[in-house]
């Protein structure tokens, strides 16, 4: 018979017929260094105790205890080593050893004496020993998102009616590992209590232990502690009494003489307490007392206990990993913690990881690429627990030379093909359910901790422990002998496999309720282990194993014990569990789900993580919701009906959290509406979104993306998403700098197209009269669009004329165009009078900022109507304002000279500044001053201008430290093809101690991103890389001068820059030049290049070319000048490179040409503050709104209460109705008027257009008379 020299793996030592019983070879193995020497010598065969060649010791060579009790069999045969074995221990046993070893030698001679069946066991199939933490999951950790809030969320999980008052919950913000301690945002004090908490298997002890690791390591918290000591609280829990010094012995390797030095200097300790959450329970009663000096021996519940309440080294630290099911029961106990919530990997940490885990890239990257490619399971891996399950299951299938085939959708799932496809425990036959019962008996009584007693009594005898110790299901704690589940989850998987066998399945759910004094059972993860084993894989999974017939009513009435909970929490508890969404997404049942569901409306779900988004969507595609909002989108929100689901997030969303969101699209057909104003979209997350919108199964009619930050790249994907969802109807585009060149792929795409679009709506995109030819074409071949919006955009005479020709085709059904277009020519203005004559169901409606006396169209009012006295005033300019969540967020200017500005965001979310192209992610309300500075002041003093160049303006922006998420940063450089290199580009820092570089997180075209940022002067830089030139977006500049006898032109050509262009406008306006708005150059033009300016034949042109180059806004800037006698029909200019090549071209007609500004009449100071519009036309309102139903529905849950609704449709006619709707308006101040306002104006238009009218007829009048008196 052959000796292996190394130890063989456990299917080896589970199989065959060569190896010693379990039994003994486990014997061996606990035996220690010293015994194992003594039983060598006492051999009759001094071989096995003889040196290796070469060697010159008689002492037995150092050997594990598999490898003696191999040799022996090798020497002996198995059933004489057994004999030989038991008569040297018995002999051993009668010297004067030590009383321990003298137990284990007592231990060992009974289980030698064990049946024989039990010695020959033998195993069917090999089975994988890698257990979490035997192979080493240390070294293949990555790091792990932590999410910092001032309290710990609401674990019951933020669901409650709509009709109950909401509960507003801070968001907090992602932190790194080496943040754990640092100092607080608000206060800038440093915590002395960091709590660790997170779902089963998120990672909270793993990531524990690692702190431990790094700091031995001198790589984190050096500086602060001299010292870490770390503790696994469920071992503690076995030892019954103990002082704080007898507790450092267990985890100090040095002299025991220092430790009363080292616990004389608190503030330098840090305790990791992990697993406290169990630990806790026994905490129970022990209150009122308290350990007051380190060296006082007590309880180890009440040493804990001391540590946590600070009487006991309250200047120590402490760092604390528990469950959220369990912080009910630690935020009594802590004194001002700091709470951290484990998230899990994120997406490039998942793929680290499996980077990590397999030895060959190869396989790693055949491994990952089929997680990839299914949603579900790629999600689920950000828990380590199931990145390591998933990676090991696949190892085993590539080493068996098997296709892999892994498509689990729960963790439920995935532990059943751990343990009994990878591990095969149903080969333990009987004692399988022994296991069972052992792990439901220990969850019972929150017992975690096994001693061999316990086991004997469940009937797992020494043989059977050996084989789960090998398997990894167990593990020995060797200090105590005791033994526990290698985690906590597993024994919690093992302990609902009873349950679900039992006749009844919610008498287990009962008994974890009682055990855990929780009201609801949901939170608990026995419990969502219950609801996937009663699921329809995993009933016949547990048929397989246990080869039994089980009824698939269990899981009914496990649904039916779960709605029952819901209906009788409904009145008193609005918030429910979150794991209910766990336990729901773990049975699939989505028939019953559906039927389960329909009762509970208006639902809010706030979510952090990848996973509970998966568990989201599920819920979606059973509940069947047909309206879906995104965040709080202040404005956008109002104006709507109330969603049946309003789903907020926590964190920064990536492209992967886009991805499974849109899945909802895929599956949910029930899913009428989706509003996602005022969050950011990327070009990926539009990819996404296009995708979702093609699939067949999608029927969405209204989709809102006001304010996502959609730019002209993004617009091509959304344009061909758009047009194949031939069920849209309602489409919002609202404040996105979608620009000619993106609407022209929107209008297009429209234009040729089966969509059946009814309403665009296009405010503030950035528009100007170059796409309203496509516009045009697109009107005359959609003859569903009746509603188009386009306030707040450029669109000049020309664009007016060409949107005409569009809106008269005979096609072309418009109903209603809202406008904006102050300063149309005279002719412009006749013309749209003269297509409303044509088209008399068509109301144009154009809101123009001039006085009543000089506007010869119509002037009516959209928004919220604005006080009376407004009224004579110019309209404030909003281009200089942020688009947000709640819209239009204005910017305050504090010192012009500096361009200083201040602006105050209300609510987190996205803000964007179209102006000057940056954009802010922000956690909460906050105020950030925003200064423009100039590169030469800093850069000129630096080595870095000979190797990097401004690629963008150059910011100094100050903001409440931690406030910002990330900050998105303007550049110009025209990124070239789809792989772009990040090291070409860095963040500079200007501070006080130089210059700081800085990597940003990501580059996109037009902007970088830099997350969670500080703030210094800051700007983004592109390396100059030699003999290349480098592709930049330009902008032209061209302004005007009216003379009477020429035409006089600046032409500039200049990077995209704010700074360059905000400098040239204060420029000309000195010279009262007017800025005519032209498209920019479509393609990149080259940093450092010549182009020439041409022109007609008689334009003169100084100079005829310019250089595209960075001269910094403090500078003069390089432009042509242009001098034509007479502008005739209208001219076109030029711009052409090197090769003769049309790089930008532009037509100026006579209607591009106007005065520099309108005069703005004084403000009437003396008029009298009037009653708002409600209250000045409530008996009109009253005698003509037909329609009530709609106006309540849009106020209800905004100013109208639950009593009040009901009240004002109690009414017997609609003129009362109004009357009593009115009664409650006197207690309205005037921003509840006004949405009161808007309500009536979406649903009654033309009433209110009317009265609108009436009104400032009325105002004009008024004004005109006291300005001629």
């Amino acid at each position: 018979m052959n000796i292996p020299k190394n130890p063989r793996s456990g299917a080896e030592m589970a199989s065959g017929a060569d190896i010693v019983s379990g039994a003994e070879m486990y014997q061996l193995e606990v035996m220690s260094e010293e015994e194992l020497k003594g039983l060598q010598l006492r051999l009759p065969d001094k071989e096995l105790c003889e040196p290796s060649p070469g060697g010159t010791s008689a002492q037995p060579e150092k050997a594990s205890g598999m490898e003696v009790s191999s040799r022996m069999v090798a020497q002996y045969g198995e059933q004489q080593d057994r004999d030989l074995a038991l008569h040297i221990w018995e002999e051993q046993m009668n010297m004067n050893e030590p009383s321990a070893q003298t137990r284990r030698m007592s231990m060992v001679v009974s289980v030698l004496k064990i049946p024989e069946e039990y010695q020959n066991q033998r195993k069917e199939k090999p089975c994988p020993i890698q257990s979490w933490k035997n192979e080493n999951f240390q070294q293949k950790f990555t790091q792990l998102l932590l999410l910092h809030r001032s309290q710990p969320r609401d674990y019951r999980f933020l669901f409650w009616e709509g009709k109950r008052e909401m509960v507003v919950e801070e968001p907090g913000h992602l932190i790194g590992i080496g943040d754990l301690f640092g100092p607080s945002l608000s206060t800038q004090k440093e915590p002395h209590t960091v709590i660790l908490h997170g779902v089963a298997g998120i990672g909270k002890s793993t990531l524990a232990r690692q702190v431990k690791r790094e700091w031995e390591e001198g790589r984190l918290y050096r500086d602060r502690f001299q010292h870490v000591f770390y503790f696994n609280c469920r071992e503690l829990a076995q030892f019954k009494a103990m002082s704080l010094r007898q507790l450092i012995t267990k985890d100090w390797a040095g002299p025991t003489d220092p430790i009363g030095q080292i616990l004389s200097q608190p503030k330098q300790l840090l305790f990791i307490l992990d697993n406290l959450d169990k630990s806790m329970c026994h905490l129970k009663g022990q209150n009122s007392q308290h350990c007051l000096h380190w060296n006082q021996p007590h309880q180890v519940p009440t040493l804990l206990g001391s540590l946590l309440k600070k009487t006991l080294l309250p200047e120590a630290s402490l760092l604390i990993t528990a469950r959220i099911t369990d912080l009910c029961k630690l935020i009594p106990t802590l004194k001002h913690p700091r709470w951290v919530e484990v998230l899990g990997f994120s997406e490039s940490a998942r793929k680290e990881y499996f980077y990590k885990y397999f030895t060959h890239e190869s396989q790693a990257i055949r491994a990952f690429s089929f997680v990839e490619s299914y949603q579900a399971l790629l999600t689920m891996c950000l828990m380590p627990l199931v990145s390591w399950l998933v990676c090991t299951c696949l190892k085993q299938q590539m080493e068996q030379r098997q296709q892999l085939s892994l498509t689990s959708h729960t963790t439920t799932a995935l532990c059943l093909h751990y343990f009994f496809r990878v591990l095969q425990a149903q080969s333990l036959g009987t004692k399988l359910r022994d296991l069972c019962s052992l792990a439901a008996e220990g969850t019972w009584q929150g017992k975690t901790l096994f001693r061999q007693g316990d086991l004997r009594k469940h009937g797992l005898d020494e043989a059977i422990t050996y084989t789960l110790l090998k398997m990894g299901v167990l593990q020995r704690h060797p200090t105590s002998l005791s033994y526990s589940f290698i985690l906590l989850c597993f024994q919690e998987f093992f302990a609902a496999l009873p349950c679900a066998l039992e006749e009844e399945s919610t008498r287990g759910l009962r008994k974890l309720t009682d055990m855990y004094q929780t009201n609801s059972p949901f939170g608990i993860p026995t419990t969502c282990f219950l609801f996937g084993l009663l699921s329809e894989h995993g009933v016949r999974e547990m048929e397989h194993i246990f080869k039994c017939k089980l009824s698939r009513e269990r899981g009914r009435e496990l649904l039916q014990y779960a709605r029952e909970e819901l209906q009788r929490r409904n009145s008193s508890l609005p918030p429910y569990s979150w794991q209910l969404l766990h336990c729901l997404y773990e049975i699939q049942d989505e028939k019953f789900l559906r039927h389960m569901l329909t009762p509970f409306q208006g639902t809010r779900v706030y979510i952090q993580n990848d996973m509970e988004l998966l568990m989201f969507t599920f819920f979606c595609k059973c509940y069947c919701a047909k309206s879906l909002h995104l965040n709080d989108g202040g404005q956008y929100r109002q104006a709507q009906m109330p969603s049946d689901v309003v789903l907020s997030s926590w964190v920064p969303f990536t492209d992967a959290w886009w991805k499974i969101f849109f899945s909802i699209l895929k599956v949910s057909g029930s899913l009428k509406e989706l509003d996602l104003s005022g969050n950011f979209l990327s070009c990926s997350a539009v990819q996404s979104l296009c995708e979702a919108l093609k699939c067949l199964h999608c029927r969405l009619k209204t989709l809102r993306l006001a304010s996502c930050g959609l730019t002209a790249e993004g617009c091509k994907d959304l344009a061909w998403g758009i047009s194949a969802r031939s069920t849209l109807i309602n489409l919002d585009l609202s404040f996105n700098m979608l620009l000619d060149a993106g609407a022209k792929h929107i209008f297009q795409k429209l234009r040729e197209s089966s969509c059946k679009l009814q309403q665009l709506l296009l405010v503030s995109c950035g528009l100007t009269s170059s796409c309203c030819q496509d516009l045009a074409s697109m009107l005359s071949a959609n003859s569903n669009l009746t509603q188009l919006d386009l306030q707040q955009n450029d669109l000049g005479d020309l664009g007016i004329r060409l949107l005409c020709e569009g809106l008269r085709q005979p096609t072309c059904q418009l109903r209603l165009l809202n406008l904006d277009q102050p300063q149309l020519s005279e002719e412009v203005t006749q013309i749209l009078k003269t297509l409303e004559k044509e088209k008399p169901q068509l109301l144009i409606v154009n809101k123009k900022g001039e006085h009543p006396s000089t506007n010869t169209g119509r002037n009516f009012c959209l928004s919220s109507p604005a006080p009376p006295r407004n009224l004579y005033m110019q309209l404030p300019d909003t281009k200089d304002d942020f688009l947000g969540p709640t819209g239009p967020v204005a910017t305050e200017v504090v010192d012009k000279e500096r361009s200083m500005y201040r602006v105050y965001f209300p609510v987190a979310g996205s803000y964007y500044w179209p102006n000057t192209g940056l954009r802010f992610v922000v956690r909460q309300p906050v105020t950030i001053e925003i200064e423009f500075c100039v590169w030469d002041q800093f850069l000129n003093k630096s080595a870095l201008r000979h190797s990097w160049m401004p690629a963008g303006p150059l910011f100094d922006i100050k903001a409440h430290p931690g406030a910002v998420v990330a900050v998105h940063l303007p550049h110009f450089v025209a990124l070239q093809g789809d792989h772009v290199d990040v090291s070409l580009f860095q963040v500079a820092h200007f501070k006080k101690e130089g210059i700081l570089l800085e990597k940003p997180a990501k580059v996109e075209p037009r902007y970088v991103v830099l997350e969670n940022p500080s703030f210094s002067p800051i700007g983004v830089l592109r390396k100059i890389c030699a003999a290349l030139y480098i592709p930049v977006s330009s902008n032209v500049l061209l302004y005007h001068h009216l003379h009477r006898e020429e035409v006089a032109f600046h032409l500039y050509l200049i990077p995209d820059d704010c700074s360059i262009r905000k400098a040239i406008d204060d420029e000309e306006k000195k010279f009262q030049f007017v800025r005519i708005h032209k498209p920019p150059p479509l393609i990149p033009l080259y940093m450092g290049s010549q182009y020439t300016v041409s022109g007609p034949e008689k334009m003169e042109i100084i100079p005829p070319e310019l250089k595209l180059c960075y001269r910094s806004p403090g500078k003069s800037q390089l432009f042509s000048e242009l001098y034509l006698g007479h502008l005739g029909s209208g001219i076109r200019l030029k711009m052409k490179d090197k090769k003769d090549k049309t790089v930008w071209e532009a037509l100026i007609k006579s209607g591009d040409l106007r005065p520099a500004a309108t005069p703005v009449l004084p403000d009437l100071t003396d008029a009298p503050t009037l009653p708002h519009f409600m209250d000045r036309h409530r008996e009109q309102l009253v005698a003509r709104v037909t329609s009530v139903d709609p106006v309540l529905d849009q106020l209800y849950g905004q100013l109208l209460s639950d009593e009040q609704y009901e009240r004002v449709r109690a009414e017997s006619t609609k003129p009362d109705q109004m009357r009593k709707l009115f009664s409650f308006s006197k207690s309205w101040d005037w921003a509840c008027k006004d949405q009161f306002y808007r309500a009536l104006k979406e649903t009654h238009p033309h009433l209110i257009m009317e009265l609108l009218e009436k009104q400032e007829l009325k105002e004009a009048t008024r004004a005109l008379h006291k300005l001629s008196s």
